[in-house]
């Protein structure tokens, strides 16, 4: 199965809700939206290799920088800390995303030959910023907690084994949420 392939199968399983009964800290909507959020890095970095489109999208970052603050504020959230986390987030996708050129630029046997259109994936995209909004203002005590670093890195593990997360992946989820305790 083509690297692009298992990407969108990755995409979709991603998109399944995962059992409230199967989740063993406060963290795991969040930080598994984070993770989800980073395996879209492939099928966005498709589109803009098959376009030749740019990695990075300032205009685009800013986009979401300002919405992800907004409704942060709307949802009594810190907007300064969301705007801090979602960077990170951004920061990681893009890594991966120049990660993926590299590896495509060295072996074009493996470069994708279609991609999913970028609009649709940048709504998936959206969604889970919603997401990821709200499990902060719903987990804010959390974060807060002295007990935050253990909780998280417990997630993180517990997500990159769900999630059947690589190497690559599992460090992009890292950068991802390493300011979300405070």
């Amino acid at each position: 199965m083509r690297p692009l392939a298992i990407a969108l199968a990755a995409l979709a399983v991603a998109s399944a809700p995962i059992a409230r009964a199967d989740v063993l800290s406060p963290l795991h909507p969040l930080v598994d939206a984070a993770a989800q959020r980073l395996l879209t890095a492939e099928p966005v970095a498709a589109s803009k290799y098959l376009t030749g489109g740019q990695i990075e999208d300032p205009q685009r970052e800013a986009q979401v920088l300002d919405t992800v603050a907004a409704a942060a504020q709307a949802q009594g959230a810190d907007p300064a800390y969301v705007r801090d986390v979602f960077r990170d987030q951004i920061d990681a996708t893009v890594s991966l995303q120049y990660s993926l050129f590299g590896d495509w630029k060295v072996d074009p046997a493996a470069a994708p030959v279609s991609a999913p259109d970028l609009a649709s994936t940048r709504a998936t995209i959206d969604g889970l910023n919603q997401t990821m909004v709200a499990e902060i203002a719903h987990q804010w005590p959390e974060l807060q907690a002295p007990t935050c670093r253990a909780e998280l890195d417990a997630t993180i593990d517990e997500v990159a084994v769900n999630r059947e997360l690589d190497p690559r992946y599992r460090r992009a989820l890292e950068y991802a949420t390493h300011d979300y305790c405070r």
